[in-house]
């Protein structure tokens, strides 16, 4: 039986300038981003689109999801098959293209980082990227390729 999950936020534009969006130069692109129980993120446009450097850009937002679904995933895998992450870090990217006044993901690429706690855990750490891609609710929402390059290495042994 399928289970279905609801979530909420709300997007408030904080960038009227005083004339609202009477030009496409005459407003900030700022906004924030809340929910229930978790601290406002700050939003704006991506720089290329007028948008705060300093902001949160949706195309941000949505390179973070699939980054942080994929941890997620795969740290239940490993603490489920006995892998002990002792670390993780991704330094993930993502490619959009423009056409006109459109655009598109076209693909994306995590590259976690991921530190064990013993060498009999290797292999079975490394094979647990792919069934946590496949459990990974945002990658099986998008309609373009998530890549994963893991690196996974074991802790150094203390003197």
């Amino acid at each position: 039986m399928a289970l279905s999950h609801h979530y909420a936020v709300r997007v408030d534009w904080t960038g009227n300038l005083g004339t609202g969006t009477d030009t496409y130069r005459s407003y900030s692109r700022d906004h924030d981003v809340s929910s229930d129980g978790v601290p406002t993120l700050l939003g704006s446009a991506d720089p290329t689109f007028r948008g705060d450097r300093s902001r949160w850009n949706p195309e941000q937002f949505l390179l973070a999801a699939l980054a942080q679904c994929h941890m997620l995933s795969f740290l239940s895998h490993c603490a489920r098959s006995g892998v002990v992450v002792l670390s993780y870090t991704d330094e993930a990217e993502a490619t959009m293209e423009t056409s006109g006044g459109g655009g598109r993901f076209t693909s994306a690429m995590l590259r976690p980082r991921v530190v064990i706690a013993e060498e009999s855990m290797l292999e079975k750490a490394i094979a647990l990227h792919g069934p946590a891609s496949q459990d990974c609710f945002i990658a099986s929402s998008v309609n373009f390729p998530v890549h994963h390059e893991p690196v996974v290495t074991v802790r150094a042994a203390t003197s």
